[in-house]
């Protein structure tokens, strides 16, 4: 099982906080630090300093790091346009050394596109220029040098693009897709996800969406063991009640609400929690979402505690 940090730099962080938590997660043995890419807060926190933009972050972390994965849990494909969005990442994925992770959904929350004047399309459109950007995305990389790539949809056109530059992993960086859309979502992760995410959902529903994926990915003719599974849940852990609770506190929640929705408890009550998803739903991968990030003993004692028990 690969423990995975997630961050939610929106709710109020600065770009020195992703470093320290970001070095922080690396020193301590985690697998990857993830992001999420939004522009605007949610609930009743102050958001201060204000957004960070994930693909800058990320670029700056991939020169600050040596060792773990980086990527976004998800971008929005609403906010840049595939050719481009191509172009940076790629770029990240060069100062890295290869080791970036590319996450992509169709876009959600209406307020920040209110906020930011970002176009949020009708869900159908919205799900059409989705899968027309992974298309453009994974084309762009998958060219061949000094060939050119183009392509023809309803909500995009390239003509006889370069494809260029090129990621450092070849043929490019793993594709993570997620999401409890039953019926197109699992049909683009059996063409295009080497990762299916089910981000705070429960078990129970989990494992019906990774059927589905497993199901579309035997229709498309691949294997589904190919695509891997992971999730992702909120995580408060502490070395007795008192420490859980003031962790929760920290972020707004209540004990009961965590340990029935998230990762919380004890060090050994993480550990149970975490083996029955893995054996309830296949998971082999897990990202824990982080919300104080200016608790670094909380990844300490994760890494210390938890992460040595999960085999």
């Amino acid at each position: 099982m690969e423990l995975r940090i997630f961050t939610e730099p929106q709710q109020g962080a600065s770009y020195d906080d992703l470093v320290r938590v970001a070095k922080a997660t690396e020193d301590a043995g985690f697998d990857a630090f993830f992001r999420s890419d939004h522009f605007l807060k949610m609930g009743s926190v102050s958001g201060l300093p204000g957004p960070t933009d994930a693909w800058i972050t990320l670029a700056g972390l991939a020169r600050e790091t040596s060792r773990i994965r980086l990527g976004t849990l998800v971008t929005a494909a609403t906010f840049r346009h595939p050719s481009v969005l191509a172009i940076s990442v790629a770029q990240v994925d060069q100062m890295s050394g290869g080791r970036v992770e590319f996450g992509l959904g169709s876009g959600w929350y209406v307020d920040e596109h209110t906020a930011y004047g970002i176009e949020l399309p009708e869900m159908k459109e919205r799900f059409d220029r989705y899968a027309e950007q992974l298309e453009i995305i994974t084309g762009l990389w998958e060219t061949p040098e000094g060939e050119t790539f183009s392509f023809g949809g309803d909500h995009y056109r390239l003509v006889d693009a370069p494809a260029l530059p090129k990621p450092a992993q070849r043929p490019r960086p793993p594709v993570i897709i997620g999401g409890a859309g039953k019926r197109r979502t699992p049909a683009l992760a059996a063409r295009f996800a080497d990762e299916f995410n089910l981000p705070f959902q429960d078990s129970d529903t989990a494992r019906a969406q990774f059927d589905r994926v497993a199901a579309a990915a035997e229709a498309a003719g691949r294997d589904p063991k190919e695509i891997v599974r992971s999730a992702a849940l909120v995580v408060a852990v502490g070395r007795d009640e008192a420490e859980v609770a003031r962790r929760a506190a920290a972020i707004g929640r209540e004990v009961d609400e965590l340990r029935g929705n998230g990762v919380a408890g004890t060090p050994a009550e993480a550990v149970d929690t975490i083996g029955r998803w893995r054996e309830r739903t296949g998971i082999t991968r897990l990202y824990l979402q982080v919300l104080d990030l200016s608790d670094l003993d909380h990844l300490e004692l994760i890494a210390a505690e938890i992460m040595p028990r999960l085999g």
